[in-house]
């Protein structure tokens, strides 16, 4: 695909752009939209509601504004719809969560210089840390809810059983697999660490009758059960290919015959150079973890036929940032 030149101003507003990136990381980590509310309030009352600075606030506030993130009128400010609906917590729709672990990402990207001299990860942060865990994980959860809606809508699992939801976090996915199939169970498999947010989110749900959440390492535990459909969402991308292997390997184990396994994640093309999050998303993988990356459609292809499965295809789903569903049948 023939792909326009860049211009000078277009290369320096992708290398300056992460000014913006950190003024909304900073505003989002002081919960600033939040103690707006739906006020009016000014620089002042804010200052002293935030424990900051006067000045300091009051150019965090006119920035937001300039990038239209804010409304001010006179010495007042408020906040936009698009503030209140994805930035003020309690929202339904908020994504504060994924915006702070983009914040927790900027150190290691900063460094990717080094990650492609070594081919090592750079990121020295540890995901043991809970305000960081609870960015990632409810970080995942945010983005999920813009998808699973409407993602499930478009599957049919009618007349299947029990969902493996695999590496499933907060357990997204198989929350709205069970509302989209009032006959379901679910299974949401991960690590210890994840059970607390996991079972809060399906219960805020009503579906702590319908999911369960199995603690354990899918790199290194078995798989317990057997399940009809097994949902891998934005887990192959965090390791090599061999890993991924093992994770598709016992996921089958874990399956009944003429089982459903789905794989959804950022999904490369088969001569690497496109689409463009899938390609950046990438790098994101290289200074954070030690094998993983972005996978083709063939290679997860490969992947499930060497797992034995059959009827292998693409699904005509596409989420954001290309993210796409390869399936197979046992």
């Amino acid at each position: 695909m023939d792909r326009e030149e860049w211009t000078r101003e277009g290369l320096l507003g992708v290398s300056g752009n992460y000014w913006q990136s950190c003024t909304l990381h900073a505003s989002v980590k002081l919960d600033l939209f939040t103690l707006i509310g739906d006020n009016k309030i000014n620089a002042k009352e804010l200052a002293r509601g935030l424990d900051c600075d006067q000045r300091a606030v009051k150019t965090l506030l006119d920035a937001l504004t300039a990038m239209g993130l804010l409304i001010k009128r006179q010495d007042r400010y408020a906040n936009t719809n698009t503030g209140k609906s994805l930035l003020v917590k309690g929202s339904p729709h908020y994504i504060g969560h994924m915006v702070k672990h983009h914040h927790h990402l900027v150190e290691a990207w900063s460094r990717l210089d080094q990650a492609v001299k070594t081919g090592k990860p750079v990121n020295t942060r540890h995901i043991n840390d809970e305000e960081e865990r609870e960015s990632f994980l409810m970080g995942m959860f945010n983005l999920a809810m813009g998808i699973a809606p409407y993602l499930t809508r478009q599957i049919d699992l009618s007349g299947r059983n029990h969902l493996l939801d695999l590496g499933g976090g907060p357990g997204t996915y198989a929350i709205h697999f069970c509302l989209e199939n009032p006959a379901l169970m679910a299974t949401v498999y991960d690590l210890p660490l994840t059970e607390p947010f996991a079972k809060k989110t399906i219960e805020r749900f009503g579906l702590s009758n319908r999911i369960n959440f199995m603690p354990g390492d899918y790199l290194i535990d078995d798989v317990n059960g057997a399940y009809d459909v097994v949902w891998l969402s934005h887990i192959l991308h965090a390791v090599g290919p061999d890993g991924c292997q093992t994770i598709i390997e016992k996921a089958v184990s874990a399956m009944l015959p003429g089982g459903f396994l789905l794989v959804h994640d950022f999904i490369m093309n088969d001569t690497f150079d496109g689409p463009v999050f899938p390609a950046v998303f990438s790098l994101n993988m290289l200074v954070n973890t030690e094998d993983g990356r972005s996978y083709s459609e063939g290679q997860i292809r490969e992947m499930l036929e060497s797992a034995g499965l059959r009827d292998i295809r693409r699904l005509p789903f596409q989420g954001p940032n290309e993210s796409g569903v390869v399936c197979g049948v046992l």
